[in-house]
């Protein structure tokens, strides 16, 4: 049987390598694979936890987070101005402002058809969700009942990662958007 330091390395490297959050059923699933014997996933957690305390060391710039119901390694808040610096200088594939008043819709009112999301927008967004796929920020999630069985949208797992949240519950409430917004403005014309 690996020992204790093996399994907790392994589910690091896992975790690690992981382009997006994994979960612990996952690890559980590739651990098992390789070691060819069973491991429950309380002793997982207990490992993750290992982890999770390891990397709250303020001298190190990573932290483990739980996100869409799985682990992922983040940066710490406070390098957050370099990344962001790094991804603007690196970003040339931005997405236009039709793609992300596409994106908006449908995270907030999915599952959704096309259709919908173009009654919502008075435009065509063929393109739009075309380009959502392609960067894997949405997914087909079936079809609906109605007639002619359209596909139904909705975010996907990268989108949750990408925004840093468990759910779309955890999206801001349109209610506070809003309510934002006009006291940016009203600050601005005082």
């Amino acid at each position: 049987m690996p020992d204790t330091a093996s399994i907790e390395q392994q589910i690091e490297a896992l975790i690690f390598a992981s382009e997006q959050s994994i979960s612990l059923t996952e690890l559980q699933e590739i651990i098992q694979t390789v070691n060819e014997q069973a491991v429950d996933l309380s002793t997982l957690e207990e490992y993750i936890q290992r982890i999770e305390e390891k990397y709250a060391d303020p001298s190190l710039a990573i932290s483990l987070q739980r996100l869409n119901n799985g682990y992922q390694f983040l940066t710490k808040p406070d390098y957050y101005p370099y990344i962001n610096q790094l991804q603007l200088h690196r970003s040339k594939k931005k997405l236009s402002q039709a793609a992300l008043e596409t994106l908006s819709i449908i995270a907030y009112r999915q599952p959704i058809t096309k259709v919908e999301i173009e009654q919502i927008r008075g435009v065509n967004c063929d393109y739009s969700i075309h380009k959502l796929l392609e960067k894997e920020l949405i997914s087909i999630l079936g079809k609906s009942k109605n007639v002619g069985r359209p596909l139904l949208y909705g975010v996907s797992p990268l989108f949750m990662d990408y925004f840093g949240i468990n759910s779309t519950a955890d999206l801001p409430k349109l209610k506070d958007i809003l309510a934002e917004g006009e006291n940016s403005i009203g600050a601005a014309e005082s």
